[in-house]
């Protein structure tokens, strides 16, 4: 058995009753890196005693891809963020076409996309590879599906690959959730084909639920397979709520991605 892959998991959707850095501690004894969302919900000092591989982090507090003022709150944001993810060692900061609310919902929802939108997000993501660069950070755009946050922009995963592969530099990356790409385009071996020149990450639940690996309708093992064949040697992480324990969640997902 090989285990081609870094695997990670996301610390707040798992241990829910337990402090979010007893939940790093446990993913790192388990072998596994760490994600995390938002910063201001954690105690740093906390999270950076632990000694965890934190691999992705949300890069932003607030602010938008796609108009001026949007723009200027997302650069600062994603600055005072990039700043903070040095302090952990965050591998990869993400991102999404817009601020997201309650519940993942976006906070200025889109029912479509102008060309002149199409411009200013090439834009703004310029900038921020130009911020990345400057700070030494890397950003992750993630695909979000429309059934679990309508309204969101740039957030298919055509659209996701279409502005990153259009940037094409280094400090921007794909954050490829199979999850959300399941539900909303289906087909998921090629699409990370597609994906894979720009792949920062590879995020993973099943569907329905969005419970582990096992719990539904996608064949995660022969994903893994796919992965491993067409090159791919980066992170897997879990997003993914445990359907019954977490170590057993967690286990089930480090059998999926084990060749």
């Amino acid at each position: 058995m090989t285990q081609p892959f870094q695997l990670a998991a996301c610390a707040e959707m798992l241990w829910r009753d337990r402090p979010i850095e007893w939940r790093a501690a446990r993913l790192t004894e388990m072998g596994l890196g760490v994600g995390l969302w938002n910063w201001p919900d954690h105690d740093l000092s906390k999270l950076q005693a632990v000694g965890a591989t934190y691999t992705i982090m949300n890069g932003y507090l607030q602010g938008r891809l796609a108009d001026d003022e949007g723009a200027e709150i997302l650069l600062a944001s994603a600055r005072e963020t990039a700043r903070v993810g040095k302090r952990l060692g965050v591998a990869r900061l993400n991102l999404h076409g817009t601020g997201l609310g309650d519940g993942g919902i976006p906070i200025r929802q889109h029912e479509q996309i102008s060309g002149a939108m199409w411009l200013k997000a090439r834009d703004t993501l310029h900038r921020i590879c130009d911020l990345a660069e400057e700070e030494g950070v890397v950003f992750a755009l993630e695909n979000l599906n429309q059934m679990d946050h309508p309204g969101c922009p740039f957030g298919s995963t055509a659209d996701v690959l279409a502005l990153v592969s259009a940037i094409d530099r280094p400090q921007l990356r794909i954050n490829l959730d199979l999850y959300h790409t399941q539900i909303g385009e289906g087909d998921l071996i090629r699409w990370c084909q597609r994906c894979l020149p720009w792949i920062g990450e590879i995020q993973v639940a099943d569907n329905p639920g969005r419970f582990e690996p096992g719990t539904g309708e996608i064949n995660y093992p022969k994903i893994a397979a796919a992965l491993a064949a067409m090159g791919y040697r980066g992170t897997v992480g879990m997003e993914a709520f445990a359907a019954g324990d977490s170590d057993t969640a967690v286990s089930a997902f480090i059998d999926a991605f084990t060749l």
